[in-house]
């Protein structure tokens, strides 16, 4: 069994004059456990979109995504909360790290939504990608490559099964970018986490040896829209 499975997934937002655009129709996707991809996306095809809604942040108009046998889709707010806090880990471009809270309470805040705190394994984390010494540290004190860093510890600290990086590299110089994408690849491995990797970089894709377009599975990126209501 598929470790992620996703069936007729569809979703449209309006656009100003009030039309309906479409912008996924992935009529299936499906991800072994451990399994690493790179997923090629360029701007309006929906990247971001369908990585919402593997993650449960989205709710599609229609479709099915199961992962590791739990229904992400159908299924209310609530269940897809605590699907994601389990069993998902999500790597923003922008990183998203709490302003206010220095390295370790970001990894610590994320894991309360999961198994609970665990300081021990978030010292360890922050460790593991070479933040030992800015556990304390705010992240506006920290370079954009050390944020990055702290989202990846973050990222892995409920063990996930699944792994989403949204451009993970987008706002880091070659050499970080570089990095970076390998330390995630790395520690992924370690955790025996799969890892979906979107980017439009074609030297991050590169380096996963299964690719695909997303333009490709979404037949909405293919279709002129807008789609008339």
């Amino acid at each position: 069994m598929a470790l992620l499975e996703v069936t007729g997934l569809k979703k449209s937002f309006r656009d100003p004059e009030g039309r309906s655009m479409a912008v996924l129709d992935v009529p299936h996707f499906q991800l072994s456990a451990g399994a690493h991809i790179g997923l090629a996306g360029t701007s309006g095809t929906g990247k971001t979109t369908f990585l919402h809604c593997l993650a449960g942040i989205l709710a599609p108009d229609a479709g099915s995504i199961v992962l590791d046998g739990e229904s992400i889709c159908p299924g209310s707010e609530a269940v897809r909360d605590s699907i994601r806090a389990r069993s998902l880990g999500y790597i923003f471009q922008t990183f998203n790290l709490l302003q206010g809270f220095t390295c370790l309470e970001n990894v610590l805040l994320g894991m309360s939504f999961g198994r609970g705190p665990d300081r021990a394994r978030a010292e360890e984390l922050l460790r593991r990608v070479g933040l030992a010494d800015r556990l304390r540290h705010l992240p506006r004190q920290l370079s954009t490559g050390q944020q990055q860093r702290v989202a990846v510890a973050r990222a892995l600290a409920n063990h996930p099964k699944l792994v989403l990086a949204d451009e993970p590299t987008g706002n880091l110089d070659a050499a970080n970018a570089r990095d970076a994408l390998a330390l995630i690849r790395e520690i992924c491995h370690e955790a025996g986490a799969a890892l979906i990797c979107v980017s439009h970089d074609p030297q991050v894709l590169s380096t996963f040896p299964e690719r695909l377009s997303l333009a490709d599975l979404n037949r909405a990126a293919r279709r002129p829209n807008p789609v008339s209501a």
